[in-house]
């Protein structure tokens, strides 16, 4: 009987470890993963696609006392993806005579949609009144027509100990919340155009006399402590 039933135990105990064995291998954990991936790309800070203004501020020559000289319409687009201030400069020079004799005066349009020639043309009536005028004022803000904001004024003469000026550097634009103009935002325009005069009491040592200008935009982007490259 003690041997039957030690096989009988021993019968049971191998049955017991079948089990065991079996229902590990149908058992198995519920788990869940879920996973997320991004990427950041910084912004682009772009002013005429990274290219200089393709038109050249004057064409003329044989300028004359008392004739003004209409510049060309060159024009500054914002062609990265972020809103930007600008800081326009303009610097002049001339090669053997005095700059107190020639006026400099400008006119600036800016857009989304290009405004059509009768705009444009208004806006350079409005550039020879500045030289017509009495007196030389700040530049001031004006819309002409539809969205079309007018921005110009004298940078020489009575105007010239109002702006920043230092060996003929002239700055126009700000670069701030206070000079509203100047913020181009993404895919905006600014159509500028200078207008040059020389005085009429401009003697004969402003013959054959060269005068140079250049305009040069820099752009930064708008939140607080940006700063212009140096």
């Amino acid at each position: 009987m003690m041997k039957k039933a030690k096989m009988t135990l021993l019968s049971i105990a191998v049955v017991g470890l079948l089990v065991a064995f079996s229902g590990g291998a149908t058992y198995s954990w519920f788990t869940s993963q879920t996973t997320a991936v991004g990427e950041m790309q910084n912004g682009a800070l772009e002013l005429n696609n990274g290219q200089d203004i393709e038109m050249s501020i004057f064409e003329g020559g044989k300028f004359t006392p008392s004739q003004l000289e209409y510049g060309n319409w060159m024009t500054i687009s914002n062609t990265g993806d972020l809103d930007t201030y600008l800081k326009a400069t303009y610097n002049h020079s001339v090669d053997k005579a005095s700059l107190e004799e020639y006026e400099v005066g400008y006119m600036a349009m800016k857009y989304t949609v290009q405004p059509g020639q009768d705009t444009m043309e208004q806006a350079e009536i409005e550039l020879a009144n500045l030289f017509n005028g009495t007196t030389n004022e700040r530049p001031q803000s004006v819309n002409l027509s539809g969205d079309v904001e007018v921005f110009g004024g004298m940078l020489t003469n009575g105007t010239v100990s109002l702006m920043n000026v230092d060996n003929g550097e002239i700055t126009i634009g700000e670069g701030s919340d206070e000079d509203s103009f100047w913020k181009l935002d993404e895919g905006q325009y600014i159509d500028i155009m200078f207008g040059l005069k020389l005085d009429e009491s401009a003697g004969n040592e402003y013959q054959g006399a060269i005068y140079n200008a250049t305009l040069t935009v820099d752009g930064k982007q708008i939140d607080e402590g940006a700063e212009f490259a140096k």
